[in-house]
């Protein structure tokens, strides 16, 4: 059975060894995945092209091509701009975030709650940035 994150934290404050932590849990650990590999498998399910994805983006055409190869390792503000530019669901992009080692999604932040605002209403990079503009917080970085 799935535990919640609590009671991972539980036991793992009352383990003595990590191995054995690392036994009795490992059904409930996240595998990490390279962000390429998520990102191409989604092209593919959403039968985008990168192209498309990378002019939606905001992201420098060469650098984005960069990411999809798994050449470079993006900032989380460029793959939330990624995943605006696809149109994922909130879900989606929590899916993403967790597999790639990205901080998910907190509703209780400002920047983060603007990005879930505009994943709900299938806005862009460019939308988000200018509503956290209109509420005076710090833009998604796109560029270098």
């Amino acid at each position: 059975m799935k535990k919640t994150t609590g009671e991972l934290l539980e036991l793992l404050k009352n383990e003595s060894t990590l191995e054995h932590y690392m036994e009795t849990v490992s059904d409930n650990l996240i595998k990490q995945i390279p962000l390429s590999d998520c990102l191409n498998k989604l092209v593919e399910e959403k039968g985008l092209t990168k192209a498309e994805i990378i002019s939606q983006s905001g992201l420098e055409r060469k650098y984005a091509y960069q990411i999809f190869d798994g050449h470079k390792n993006p900032n989380r503000d460029r793959v939330l701009a990624l995943c605006l530019a696809m149109r994922l669901t909130a879900e989606e992009t929590q899916q993403l975030l967790k597999q790639t080692g990205y901080s998910p999604l907190y509703a209780r932040l400002k920047l983060d709650s603007v990005i879930l605002f505009c994943l709900q209403h299938s806005l862009s990079a460019m939308d988000a940035n200018d509503l956290l503009y209109e509420i005076g917080e710090p833009l998604l970085t796109l560029t270098n």
